[in-house]
């Protein structure tokens, strides 16, 4: 059990007992990790949490008493001391690829025939667990210490977590074993157990707090704190389920693989089962879709996995899924419930979205109050009425929405839904877009609408303002400090009132305005992405900048010089253009210009000889070795230009799996066509 650390002659003890200091520590942190063990991997504790924490708290004093002993994979040292300063952005060193879902039986066999196809007469077997709704991570161990967590972000690039993750007690900073690899990379889902999680919001709610909407969604805030300690008091978990990188990597199954993770000390899904054929897998499917509800995550589903890794490289990939993986998915969950009113919701192009108020009810294992409506018409193809008695589930396991009424349990004093006709927040004019279903608020300074656009304007695929997220957001708007985009960049002469807000302090205050000064460089695609303007997003925001060069030059654009932008409809040509020409619109642009917010296009570097210059290109169909936006990239570096529709303009299409209409298209004009392998090869990119 460890020597008792009241007495100041501990030392003099130990040397009278033959017991060096060091020995000590590291007697203790033995013990602890194999109580960590025992608690995360095996579930067979030994001791009480009082034994537990009497423990740690020896090795802390002694630490404390000798820092010369104090070394990072400590179980002390799980919790840093100081907040911090952002995440910065991680290359995974292999893509974390999404997983193709299905909630249909029969594309669950279809998937079970084109494995039997592309592996010919090999027997195989799948590995199946239930897929948990949590946050994808990356843990990645160099000679067994924790050295990087990662999050999965986009699957290319994701957030430096490492701070926070340490603070996960079922994360070991140190594996355990003699063949532990020299660099290994376990992927897997931090999650917020259901019951801690319960307890948890029960708790924020006693304190007057608002309760956290779910699990994942928690877990994954809670993963973007700044403060580990925030982390570390939320008790959340690990699973692994997959790995990334091993060297080196002797097992010939994920379920060997799997069976030495765990002896290496990190936990596994203990429910994960083998299947040696797709009528097993279904049996699975029926047993779980009951049996879920008693897990301690929340799941929607199971995941099903080829186990031979080296049938998984045969079968290999496509841009976005593996093709020896897929998820198959449980329908939503229905519960019924009385709409006690409906409330309205304002987004950031003024969009009002109606919203039931019902009773709460239980609905996949959390209390629901609210539900979607969408917009007016869908109210009316409802027929939804307040006091009606309807049918909500929850869409992808996520969003609650009503999907139909309960005409029978009618009563008689229900009321009509009226549309409104004024904002529900500024009570400033509405209007209905024409021949389309959205009533909009048209007051630009509409405080709901002010909020959502800078959250927006902030994300990280447009401005990447890092530390500006919706809590600071709302704060700025409520306090005055920020009306408009441009106010974000005059927050510099307000730090005295920034410091005073919420839960932040100087050093996240620092932190805040670095980030915007940083966003002052963002290429010209990103501010068009960010403006809000209706119908442009990334896409079209790289089109105009990458066409036009600069915003003066899409300024003095007529529409007909927008639509003849590739991508470019009339229909987009004139929100782009009725924007950049509205009172608001010039008024913003001339404020961030003056802030100084970059208005001009990068140009894009050409890659050698420019084999496609001046020529347009079609990419269409699946690619394996990349995305295909990473393909129009190399298209631009190679001089040429990407388009989206085929032509008798057109110079080349190049094409991946399932092409569709397009290839089809080319060949009757006489375009000129290359697959993916002999595209690659004549731009000499292949190998």
């Amino acid at each position: 059990m460890g020597l008792p650390l009241a007495d100041p002659a501990l030392a003099q003890i130990m040397t009278s007992m033959g017991v060096g200091i060091r020995e000590e520590v590291e007697r203790l942190r033995r013990e602890i990790r194999a109580h960590d063990r025992r608690y995360y991997i095996l579930a067979d504790p030994r001791i009480g949490d009082r034994e537990y924490d009497s423990l740690l708290q020896q090795l802390r004093e002694l630490e404390a008493n000798n820092p010369d002993l104090v070394v990072a994979d400590s179980p002390t040292q799980r919790v840093g001391g100081a907040p911090l300063e952002g995440f910065a952005h991680i290359n995974h060193s292999l893509p974390m690829l999404s997983v193709d879902n299905t909630y249909d039986e029969g594309q669950l066999r279809e998937f079970d025939a084109r494995v039997r196809k592309g592996l010919g007469d090999q027997p195989f077997r799948y590995l199946v667990d239930p897929k948990i709704d949590g946050v994808a991570a990356a843990l990645t161990y160099e000679n067994g210490l924790l050295v990087l967590a990662a999050t999965r972000g986009d699957g290319l690039v994701g957030d430096d977590v490492t701070q926070n993750v340490r603070t996960i007690k079922s994360v070991p900073l140190r594996l355990t074993g003699n063949d532990v690899p020299k660099l290994l990379e376990i992927r897997g889902e931090i999650f917020w157990p259901t019951a801690d999680f319960r307890r948890f919001n029960e708790q924020r709610i006693a304190d007057g707090h608002e309760p956290f909407k779910n699990p994942r969604n928690a877990a994954a805030g809670t993963l973007k704190q700044l403060d580990p300690r925030y982390v570390a008091n939320r008790g959340l978990q690990f699973l692994a389920h997959g790995f990334g990188r091993i060297d080196p990597l002797t097992a010939p199954s994920a379920t060997e693989l799997n069976q030495r993770v765990q002896a290496w000390g990190i936990p596994i899904n203990s429910e994960a089962r083998l299947a040696p054929s797709i009528e097993q897998v279904l049996e699975l499917a029926v047993r779980w879709r009951t049996d879920r509800l008693q897990l301690p995550y929340e799941t929607d589903g199971l995941v099903i996995k080829i186990d031979s890794l080296d049938q998984r490289k045969i079968l290999g990939a496509t841009s976005r899924y593996p093709r020896w993986c897929i998820a198959f998915k449980f329908e939503a969950e229905q519960a019924r419930s009385r709409v006690l009113d409906v409330d309205f919701q304002v987004g950031k192009l003024g969009t009002i979205t109606p919203r039931a108020v019902m009773e709460p009810m239980q609905l996949s294992g959390t209390t629901v109050q609210h539900a979607t409506l969408h917009n007016f018409d869908q109210v009316e193809r409802l027929g939804i009425r307040i006091g009606d008695t309807v049918v909500v589930e929850k869409a992808g396991e996520i969003i609650p929405q009503v999907i139909r009424v309960v005409i029978e349990d009618r009563p008689a004093d229900a009321r009509q839904i009226e549309r409104p006709t004024i904002c529900p927040v500024c009570e400033g004019d509405v209007e209905q877009d024409e021949g389309g279903v959205y009533i909009r608020c048209i007051n630009p300074a509409c405080p709901a609408q002010v909020k959502e656009r800078l959250i927006h304007f902030c994300g990280r695929g447009q401005m990447d303002i890092d530390g500006a997220g919706q809590a600071l957001i709302e704060q700025l708007v409520q306090h005055g400090l920020v009306k408009d985009y441009a106010d974000l960049y005059e927050l510099q002469s307000h730090r005295e009132s920034l410091i005073e807000l919420d839960r932040l302090g100087s050093k996240s205050v620092d932190h805040l305005l670095a980030g915007i000064e940083q966003s002052k460089g963002k290429p010209l695609s990103r501010l068009l992405a960010s403006l809000n303007i209706r119908h442009v997003g990334s896409t079209t925001g790289n089109v105009l900048a990458d066409h036009f060069g600069d915003l003066v030059a899409i300024e003095s654009a007529n529409q007909d010089m927008l639509s003849e932008v590739e991508g470019v409809g009339p229909e987009l040509a004139s929100s782009i253009h009725r924007f950049l020409h509205s009172h608001r619109g010039r008024d913003t642009i001339a404020r961030l210009r003056q802030a100084g917010v970059n208005m001009t296009q990068p140009k894009q570097e050409l890659s050698g000889e420019a084999p496609l210059a001046g020529k347009t290109v079609v990419v269409t169909g699946t690619l394996s070795s990349m995305s295909r936006q990473e393909c129009k990239d190399l298209i631009k570096r190679l001089g040429g230009k990407p388009v989206g529709s085929v032509s008798k303009n057109t110079d080349l299409v190049v094409y991946g799996d399932s092409p569709g209409s397009k290839l089809s298209k080319a060949k009757g004009l006489g375009v000129r066509t290359l697959d993916e392998d002999a595209f690659l090869s004549e731009m000499g990119r292949s190998g």
